[in-house]
């Protein structure tokens, strides 16, 4: 008798335990009334998939059109290897037939059109920090692309990493769902530039360490990491000895329009296509950012090959 009471609670409890999995791993999205009619800004738009460096990963490998977003770049990782998807206009291999509310919850929440969880190789931990008027701009202004009939392909990853219910979890955990809000004691230029390097940038996802479920560390954010696709490191750009403090506020506007370092050097690798992206934009975003970069608190990083 006793071991059946044993087993019956925990029967009860494996129940209890796999509701409460079921419920945190719920999508959450948002609904289309809550969004109200507006006039998209296709400059906005325009500055947004810039700063966003969206053609760095979207456009199709093997085409010298920036702007054909027809996916297909292989982004290897620890968990498998994620195969980045077509954004084009086009109406069955793109996001043609998505309206501006299921673009919204992909990058604000991570959610795709048939509402699964999306995984976070798609940088939403960084673009839930966007405002909703600014995902709407660069929703309109992807809808000005040329469609590119190139079709997704599935990505490939291994059990348990292929269970996008998974993903849930991972949000419960590291997704706290949270626009950016400006510092009332900061000036608008700081302000801008922390909006730009926190959200539509994502700057800490790559330039930061990562635990063993791929989620930053907060002692680790922007001190520089293991590239996720496994060629090299990422430079700390904290202003620590390890990192930028060196540097002024000019060195780093100079890197973000030319890519040339202090010392003469020309970034190279993913941070040369980033540069590609940064010089698009505006020299007054250009230098809120990097005043921005100057006042992250210094943390210790290793320091790449070679600097």
């Amino acid at each position: 008798m006793r071991i059946r009471s044993i087993l019956v609670y925990l029967l009860l409890a494996a129940g209890v335990g796999a509701v409460f999995l079921f419920v945190v791993s719920e999508p959450v999205t948002l609904r289309a009334n809550q969004l109200e009619p507006r006039q998209a800004d296709l400059a906005n738009g325009a500055a947004l998939f810039a700063i966003g460096g969206c053609s760095s990963c979207h456009a199709r490998p093997g085409q010298t059109d920036r702007l054909m977003l027809g996916g297909g770049r292989p982004l290897p990782s620890p968990f498998g290897t994620f195969k980045v998807p077509n954004i084009s206009p086009d109406l069955t291999a793109g996001i043609g037939r998505w309206t501006e509310v299921q673009f919204a919850n992909a990058l604000l929440s991570g959610v795709g059109r048939d509402n699964q969880h999306l995984y976070p190789a798609f940088p939403y931990t960084s673009y839930q920090r966007m405002s909703l008027n600014d995902v709407r701009d660069l929703f309109a202004y992807l809808m000005t692309l040329p469609p590119d009939p190139t079709p997704s392909q599935s990505h490939a990853l291994p059990f348990p990493f292929n269970l996008r219910r998974g993903v849930g979890l991972w949000k419960w955990l590291f997704l706290d769902g949270k626009a950016f809000v400006p510092d009332p004691g900061k000036a608008a230029a700081y302000n801008r530039g922390a909006y730009l390097v926190e959200g539509p940038a994502h700057c800490a996802e790559c330039h930061s360490g990562r635990n063993f479920l791929g989620a930053i560390e907060a002692s680790k954010r922007f001190a520089g990491g293991a590239d996720l696709e496994g060629d090299g490191w990422v430079p700390n750009i904290t202003s620590h000895p390890d990192g930028i403090a060196e540097w002024s506020s000019g060195d780093v506007e100079a890197l973000l329009e030319s890519g040339f370092t202090p010392s003469g050097g020309l970034v190279t690798g993913t941070m040369a296509d980033v540069i590609e992206n940064t010089a698009k934009v505006s020299a007054t975003d250009r230098a809120a950012m990097a005043a921005y970069l100057k006042t992250l608190p210094p943390r210790a990083g290793r320091k790449p090959a070679g600097r």
